[in-house]
């Protein structure tokens, strides 16, 4: 058996802050620093990006997400053999998020997260595919609701500090949920996986752990932008390049090829050296953000809106999480 995805969905919060927004923010709340003008659309290529309510928590966006997708599919959440969260963000670091979502969901199937930033969507899929493959699952609902918006430092002491925290002003929040279900053709028919552990620094959001468990002075996020770039550079065309040798298909053989997208400067010099054509690509930085591991479902359930793609058609998802952790998944609808 294979694992065919049966449904997509996504959710995107109606409020939105512009990068022009986002500069006037860190202006008035910092008094010794002043951003320049531009500086984060004409950095990153993003005019706009989603934020939630205050009342609202990770779990909601995921919960939006996945009742789209259930209904999409006709399906109950008591008919669900297992749910998988796959998010970087959380609502508590005790339970797992995903039993909030079950709860909400009325869900009664086993439940866990999976965390590994913004390839824990990809991961989650992983997951899924390799239950229903050995017989586990038959029925998985794999989700993520991603709240990076709470993370993100406003005030800054002075440019070394704005350096630090830019990363977080590309920063989206968003939920998506897909329906993976066992079927005898189609599907899942190709992933691979790579680390590159050492360069772990890159990107981090250290409050809440055994490092950093109370000052408020770490649960902002921090990132290095060159060297999340020189880390794939260095380490990350492979595993893409073998995907495509092991299978023995090219990128035109796909209806769309969803990546994972941090700025349009970065994603060209992906899209360059790995060779993809720039119409396969689902677009969605400039007007949704940054949005971490809802970045890939929510390039798939855009495109199967826009109808670029339908059953019996290959996608592939190319997978970053900060130039540290590397994914490929193939698929057909």
């Amino acid at each position: 058996m294979r694992a065919r995805i049966a449904a997509v969905a996504a959710h995107l919060p109606e409020r939105t802050l512009t990068s022009a927004e986002v500069e006037a923010r860190v202006d008035a709340a910092s008094p010794a620093f002043r951003p320049h003008p531009t500086i984060v659309e004409r950095m990153t290529g993003i005019r706009s990006r989603h934020v939630m309510d205050d009342d609202q928590q990770a779990s909601d966006l995921a919960v939006a997400a996945a009742r789209t997708a259930l209904a999409d599919r006709g399906l109950p959440a008591d008919r669900l053999d297992l749910l998988v969260f796959g998010s970087a963000s959380q609502d508590l670091v005790e339970p797992a998020t995903a039993h909030i979502v079950a709860a909400k969901l009325g869900a009664t199937c086993p439940v866990f997260d999976v965390k590994n930033a913004c390839n824990s969507f990809l991961n989650g899929l992983q997951t899924a595919d390799a239950l229903i493959r050995t017989g586990q699952a038959e029925r998985v609902l794999v989700c993520t609701g991603e709240a990076p918006s709470r993370a993100i430092r406003w005030s800054v002491r002075d440019r070394a500090q704005f350096v630090d925290a830019f990363a977080g002003y590309t920063l989206s929040d968003a939920g998506a949920a897909v329906v993976v279900e066992a079927a005898s053709d189609g599907g899942i028919f190709y992933r691979d996986f790579a680390a590159v552990s050492a360069a772990w620094r890159v990107g981090t959001l250290p409050g809440g752990g055994s490092m950093h468990p109370r000052d408020p002075e770490y649960t902002y996020f921090s990132g290095d932008g060159r060297r999340l770039k020189d880390a794939f550079v260095g380490h990350g065309p492979e595993i893409f390049v073998n995907a495509l040798t092991k299978t023995g298909l090219t990128w035109d053989d796909f209806a769309v090829i969803a990546v994972h997208q941090v700025t349009l400067p970065y994603l060209e010099i992906l899209r360059s050296i790995l060779g993809i054509p720039a119409e396969k690509l689902v677009v969605t930085l400039p007007e949704h953000g940054n949005m971490a591991s809802a970045s890939l479902p929510v390039q798939l359930a855009t495109a199967i809106r826009e109808g670029r793609c339908r059953p019996g058609d290959r996608v592939a998802m190319v997978g970053l999480a900060g130039g540290v952790s590397l994914g490929v998944t193939f698929a057909e609808l």
